[in-house]
């Protein structure tokens, strides 16, 4: 952890703290934003935005390491449309943190490049604070682009509350940024096993957990009942939560949890899952340790499988 990392001690030692995005450390006050946060923000000296470009980061590589920040002077300098970003919050100086979009051909001069959210947070290429307010800005961008008009009368919708909130300029209706709950789950028998999975699009020995939508009307336990089955055939009992993680792919938020299954062959869905099967705890744990004798691996640091598989592996 940062040293200014201004969360409680019992906050910082959280395992949901540990995942990628979750390091956000921002003041965001929704609740008392008015029509004039966003001007007053791009006002403030201190300003700074984070740009995107393409669904990519624009970073600025000419320091001993990378800088996502950008002043609003440069941002208009290189193109930056400020009529739409979004206030993200304030840090502890009471600096205003934005994000705002470049054009879609924009090409990076020398000493900076466009990278996108998950090769950032793969290669650990900023401090989790940043990486974590990233993971912000793409959520609430990728919302606001997804919601230009209303889902209720089809007329244009306009930003409020610096891009916290949209209004139909028609009807009135507002609506307010989504995050879509997704349950992933550790499915264990209790005795030393747990399942693993690969869906089709996964590079080759790569496993990880099953997961799935929270459906309408359903509790986060009877969703992990209702995927485990669907996905490998196996019955759940208990689920015990363990921690979560803001996935900004587009909006979601993973809620990691473990799940007591019945001891049995697994019949898996073959449309969602190209091979899924019961694992030993010994085997898991090479496969974290990077040591399987068949190079099979699992998700890295960053994602919240990772720690739900290590929590498995540690008993």
């Amino acid at each position: 952890m940062r040293d200014d990392d201004h969360r409680p001690e019992s906050a910082r030692a959280e395992l949901s703290a540990r995942t990628g995005f979750a390091g956000n450390w921002l003041s965001r006050d929704g609740e008392h934003r008015t029509d004039a946060s966003l001007a007053d923000a791009l006002a403030h000296p201190a300003a700074r935005l984070f740009l995107t470009s393409g669904e990519k980061w624009l970073l600025r590589t000419d320091a001993p390491s990378p800088v996502p920040l950008f002043s609003r002077a440069e941002a208009e300098a290189l193109g930056a449309e400020l009529a739409g970003c979004v206030l993200l919050g304030t840090d502890r100086a009471g600096e205003p943190h934005l994000a705002a979009r470049l054009a879609d051909g924009f090409a990076p001069a020398d000493g900076m490049a466009l990278i996108d959210l998950r090769s950032i947070a793969m290669q650990g290429l900023l401090d989790p604070d940043s990486e974590g307010q990233l993971g912000q800005a793409e959520h609430l961008l990728g919302w606001h682009a997804r919601n230009r008009f209303c889902a209720r009368c089809g007329a244009e919708t306009h930003p409020e509350a610096a891009g916290y909130r949209r209004r139909c300029l028609a009807c009135g209706d507002v609506v307010f940024p989504r995050t879509d709950p997704v349950t992933i789950m550790l499915v264990h028998d209790g005795e030393g096993r747990c399942v693993l999975g690969r869906q089709p699009r996964f590079p080759e020995r790569f496993w990880s957990c099953l997961a799935g939508f929270v459906e309408a009307g359903e509790t986060v336990e009877d969703a992990v009942r209702r995927e485990t089955l669907e996905e490998a055939g196996l019955a759940v009992s208990r689920v015990d939560y363990l921690a979560s993680q803001p996935w900004p792919f587009p909006g979601s938020l993973m809620i990691g949890c473990m799940a007591l299954a019945t001891p049995s062959p697994i019949v898996f869905d073959a449309t969602e899952l190209e091979e899924c099967r019961w694992f030993g705890r010994d085997e898991v744990r090479a496969m974290l340790a990077g040591t399987h004798p068949e190079g099979l691996s699992v998700p890295q640091r960053f994602a919240i499988a990772h720690h739900l598989i290590k929590a498995f592996a540690d008993g």
